[in-house]
């Protein structure tokens, strides 16, 4: 599976960015996808993730609240609607697939349980 990753740019503090991640290659709800962010010299964090089945999503901490992880298995796309951003949002965002099918309900939570990955969206935030 191939994934594109679009949506991002620059917005103060309190606004809003919807996020994009076009699948291709593989059927619509038959992968799980995640967000995942990374700033200069760190490893990427887990942001929220959404399931096979679309049933699931699972989100860290920080973000609860702020971010909706949706899938449209009609069109093929996962988004990541991001509300009240806040600076420490700032980060390049990254959506991945995990093709291996524990559970229709899993929500993968590491990088390394991600085969895929699309390139990288810049989100900038300001105060």
């Amino acid at each position: 599976v191939q994934l594109q990753a679009s949506g991002g740019g620059s917005v103060q503090a309190g606004g809003s960015l919807r996020l994009s991640c076009a699948a291709f290659g593989r059927a619509p709800g038959t992968y799980a996808v995640g967000w995942f962010r990374q700033t200069p010299g760190s490893d990427r964090k887990f942001v929220a993730a959404i399931s096979w089945s679309g049933s699931d999503t699972y989100y860290t901490d920080s973000v609860k609240g702020r971010f909706t992880i949706i899938r449209d298995n009609f069109n093929n796309m996962v988004y990541l609607q991001m509300n009240s951003l806040k600076p420490e949002d700032t980060a390049v965002y990254f959506c991945a697939a995990d093709t291996k099918k524990y559970s229709e309900n899993y929500t993968p939570q590491w990088p390394s349980e991600y085969g895929y990955w699309g390139q990288g969206t810049q989100v900038t935030v300001s105060s």
